[in-house]
């Protein structure tokens, strides 16, 4: 499995520097995002948000919101500004369904154009599917079911196959179309969008498979969910609700008034109005293709058109890995020695599976993030940072279970208070992988410090029942009594007795 940390590696090493700075606009809202360059995991350094709802009344008239194309020309033409002023290789403005729908839309957009000298991108329907769906995809590579992207004027669905995009569509079923096209009456607009979904035959062959929800909207339920049940983790990217959960809590959300609804905790305020006819959507979504689950995705439209402009060889990149490797590489003290650190700890993990190597993998990448801190708090500020770490592929669980690693790493206990609203979330053979891999990794770095040169001059196995690190003939100048006790940590966390050889 080196061989995929290696790759990792030098995709990170690869990626161009260069800020991008995408301008979403939508039906409801405008937003800005920076992202610190091309990467295959994307991480945003600047994301501002303005509600302009360009959309409003489009249904109706067939033009966009008077009110809201000038207040939208001001915050783009601040976005333009502000983009240029962080010095951005590139400024890409998106229009969607609004902008695309409208007859005024070309308009507008050479309005926008020559306010600001930026050419305005009209995504068509079949385009903005497809780029969420590879916003999707770049996050959560195997992906297998149905996307759905709900804005404020549309909702757009891509059958996915394993990580490849299939059949898709876009449907004028955002919010503000539906309580327009509808005059407010929440049953009416169930028979419409059940209507709208009828038509498309194959949702058959997403049936009983993963539903990955995708917009501000849904991401509104996802927040509400996680407070509803005290969630430790608030990351909405691969959160997992199961079907019956999701239904009732669309269900209960699409039929309370505004007053109930801003009674909930983690309810935004800004999404009252359209907060239940998003919910009902995604309640008949899921009535009609009865997912096993729903997977939330932070990745969208706008990592999606980063991820179509990244080469072959980089989309194929690990996003997890690639991500470690830029953080890691870029926090080491004396240069990457990730590749070492893994062939020194392969020998004791030569049982566990990919997905268990892999998080071995990152860890190693991850393995000297926290040498800047505070010696009492490294171990507490790692595991936090670890956590909520802006990488993709990969599940709540591991990213616990990552945390660990690295907090062992620095001394760490699983017993810490700051670890306890995780540890329950994880199978007791989860926390001991990760106090194995944590622990050979702190004797690791006390043998090396961290170096390719030290590192190189022992290697550790299991053989005949017990745990054998060996050293060199002349290896008492390496050895000491910090060493003893962190090759009896790493015997206690296999349960093994240990022997210098």
């Amino acid at each position: 499995m080196t061989a995929s940390l290696r790759k990792a590696t030098a995709t990170a090493r690869a990626t161009k520097s260069g800020r991008v700075a995408v301008i979403d606009i939508g039906s409801n809202s405008l937003r800005l995002v920076v992202f610190d360059k091309r990467s295959r995991c994307p991480v945003p350094v600047f994301n501002e948000k303005a509600q302009p709802g360009l959309g409003k009344g489009l249904e109706r008239h067939g033009l966009l919101n008077p009110d809201g194309t000038q207040a939208a020309i001001v915050n783009i033409r601040r976005f333009v500004n502000m983009a240029e002023a962080m010095g951005v290789d590139s400024v890409v403005l998106l229009a969607t369904a609004a902008v695309r729908d409208a007859k005024d839309g070309k308009s507008f957009a050479q309005q926008i154009e020559k306010e600001t000298g930026r050419k305005v991108q009209i995504v068509s329907g079949e385009d903005e599917a497809k780029l969420s769906a590879m916003g999707v995809l770049a996050g959560i590579p195997d992906a297998d079911g149905l996307m759905g992207d709900l804005g404020g004027g549309s909702l757009e669905l891509v059958r996915l196959e394993q990580g490849k995009i299939r059949e898709q569509v876009t449907l004028p079923l955002g919010p503000l179309r539906l309580v327009e096209a509808t005059n407010g009456n929440i049953d009416e607009a169930q028979r419409l969008i059940d209507r709208q979904l009828e038509k498309l035959g194959w949702l058959s062959e997403v049936k009983g498979k993963t539903l990955y929800p995708v917009g501000g909207a849904w991401r509104s339920l996802a927040r509400i969910h996680m407070e509803q049940i005290d969630y430790p983790l608030h990351v909405i990217h691969e959160y997992r609700m199961t079907r019956r959960q999701s239904e009732e809590l669309a269900n209960v959300l699409a039929h309370l008034g505004k007053k109930s609804l801003a009674n909930i905790v983690g309810m935004s305020r800004r999404r009252l109005e359209t907060l239940p006819y998003g919910a009902l959507v995604l309640e008949r979504l899921i009535k009609a293709v009865k997912p096993e689950c729903v997977l939330y995705s932070a990745y969208g439209l706008r990592e999606g058109y980063l991820f179509s402009t990244l080469d072959a060889g980089a989309q194929q990149g690990d996003p997890l890995l690639v991500g470690c490797a830029e953080m890691g590489g870029s926090d080491g003290r004396f240069g990457s020695v990730s590749d070492l650190l893994d062939d020194w700890l392969a020998p004791l993990f030569r049982s566990e599976g990919k997905a268990r190597a892999r998080l071995r993998e990152a860890a190693c990448l991850l393995s000297d993030i926290a040498w800047r801190e505070h010696p009492d708090y490294r171990a507490e500020h790692a595991f936090l940072r670890v956590l909520r770490l802006p990488v993709a592929g990969i599940t709540h669980p591991e990213r616990i279970v990552l945390a660990l690693i690295i907090a062992a790493r620095y001394g760490g206990s699983q017993d810490a208070s700051y670890t306890q609203p995780y540890t329950g979330l994880l199978e007791e053979g989860d926390k001991a992988f990760a106090g194995r891999v944590g622990n050979a990794l702190r004797l690791a770095y006390a043998l090396s410090a961290g170096t390719e040169h030290m590192l190189n001059l022992t290697s550790i196995e299991k053989r005949n029942d017990r745990l054998e690190l060996h050293l060199p003939e002349d290896g008492g100048a390496l050895f000491g009594e910090a060493i003893q006790r962190r090759l009896d940590a790493v015997g206690r966390a296999f349960g093994l007795a240990v022997a210098i050889v």
